[in-house]
């Protein structure tokens, strides 16, 4: 396959945001009771080629394995030919699903060896995601990698040096990228919808044991049906851990094989801001969490709150960063990026974006809560003419505007993530989230562990993608 062309990034996105969008207008009922809000529904213009059969392998078939392999097995011209993961009730189950003709290992080098495989889908624990990424482009594979790309910081310079020099295409799998929410939300962005952005509040919650990793555990795990020590082996941990069918199936509780809250949701609320403000990212990250409800043994928190600040760019003024996740809503699970300039608020939630504006007038007001009140009645009569020199009628009222929502219908995100990774691989055109972007978008998280762990404020370079040291 040929080398990524070098296509300009900024020009991809406004390619996606303008080109695909088609916009219908229907009236609907106000957000309040002083206004009508205008909803219009989004669709998009994916066209799927399949001119090129593309043979992929699957590398880890939990949850996302098979979500990522159903999801592209969808488009048109994409065969599943092998799978491989450590539990072999899952090769069992693949082969069930998928067929007899699909071959199945435990060791994922075996995949990389063959020449009928063109791409691998990552979807292992994530302590196993930068090696086998290079394992992979070093055999000639193209790769579509989980999220967070990288478990450690230290991991993500030699992934996006590899993809250089291979020219294999990487895709990082935080499928939001590519929602037609997002791309109308940076469109509003940049049109100044909110006016001067200064701030961004983010969320991702959770009020179920599911929804907190607390995944159901089959009756056959044994040292024979599980191959531990392949698992611990790519560890930040003890390479000599004691079996702990738990752990393997569980593995997101645990800092030694996963990477948290942080590395599971704040990634996708940075992808959704980074692509919406094509931002670097910030360059001071700081975190406080607890284990406030499931002590279930896991070593990581279940509450996470996180604040990052944003130097100025080309793209976007300095700004902060709110985040929180709470496995322990109170409330159900929610989600949403709302951004807040001096002009308005837009918040993503989902497949919507919502725009709502408050605009201060041109005059400061005068009276009422103010200090005028306090002065001898000469300077109250004084003050009062001089502001009616000063500011027009005009000048004193808010101007407004009508509140507008936009949404992205019957999308698939997943589905349209994976057409531009196997569109990437057949024409060689650049992919929404490749090894640059996904590192930008994970390393401030992976940080927010190592604040929460160190309880120190982390220093971050953006453009260099390196830690500071500002001791």
């Amino acid at each position: 396959m040929s080398k990524i062309k070098n296509t300009d990034r900024r020009k991809f996105i406004k390619s996606l945001s303008t080109a695909s969008l088609m916009l219908g207008a229907t009236p609907m009922m106000g957000l309040s009771a002083n206004h009508e809000i205008e909803e219009r529904f989004i669709s998009g213009n994916s066209r799927i080629y399949a001119n090129d059969k593309i043979r992929i392998a699957a590398i880890g078939t939990g949850i996302m394995g098979h979500n990522n392999v159903d999801t592209a097995l969808k488009i048109p011209g994409i065969e599943l030919v092998a799978a491989c993961d450590l539990y072999q009730g899952r090769l069992d189950h693949v082969k069930e699903k998928y067929g007899n003709n699909v071959d199945t290992t435990r060791d994922y080098r075996e995949l990389l060896q063959r020449k009928d495989i063109d791409a691998v889908l990552i979807s292992t624990a994530d302590m196993w995601h930068a090696r086998i990424a290079i394992d992979a482009m070093d055999n000639d594979k193209h790769v579509y990698c989980e999220k967070p790309m990288v478990k450690l910081i230290d991991e993500g310079l030699p992934v996006i040096k590899k993809q250089r020099t291979t020219g294999k295409v990487l895709q990082v799998g935080s499928q939001g990228v590519s929602s037609l929410a997002a791309a109308k939300a940076r469109e509003l962005y940049r049109s100044g919808a909110i006016g001067n952005l200064n701030c961004i509040e983010a969320t991702y919650d959770r009020q179920s044991a599911l929804g907190a990793w607390q995944y159901t555990l089959p009756n056959d795990v044994t040292p024979k049906t599980v191959d531990w020590d392949a698992f611990i082996s790519a560890s930040s941990g003890n390479k000599n851990d004691k079996f702990d069918a738990t752990k393997f199936f569980r593995w997101r509780n645990y800092k030694e094989y996963g990477t948290g809250v942080a590395g599971d949701l704040f990634v996708h609320l940075l992808s959704s801001i980074h692509v919406i403000l094509d931002s670097n990212g910030p360059n001071k990250v700081f975190s406080s969490g607890q284990l406030s409800y499931w002590k279930d043994g896991r070593n990581v928190p279940d509450v996470m709150a996180a604040i990052m600040e944003y130097p100025e760019a080309e793209t976007h003024p300095e700004f902060q960063l709110t985040l929180r996740v709470n496995f322990a809503s109170g409330k159900g699970p929610s989600g949403y990026v709302r951004f807040i300039g001096e002009e308005g608020v837009m918040e993503l939630r989902g497949n919507t974006v919502t725009v709502n504006n408050s605009i201060m007038p041109v005059a400061p007001g005068i009276g009422g809560w103010d200090s005028l009140n306090t002065f001898t009645e000469a300077m109250q009569k004084e003050l009062l003419e001089q502001y009616k020199r000063k500011y027009s009628e005009s000048q004193k009222i808010r101007p407004t505007k009508e509140p507008i929502k936009y949404v992205a219908k019957e999308q698939d995100n997943h589905m349209d993530h994976f057409i531009n990774f196997f569109e990437g691989i057949r024409s060689g055109s650049q992919v929404i989230e490749g090894p640059g972007f996904g590192f930008r978008a994970c390393a401030p998280c992976l940080l927010c562990n190592e604040s929460y762990f160190n309880e120190q404020i982390m220093h971050w370079d953006p453009l260099k993608m390196k830690l500071e040291n500002k001791n």
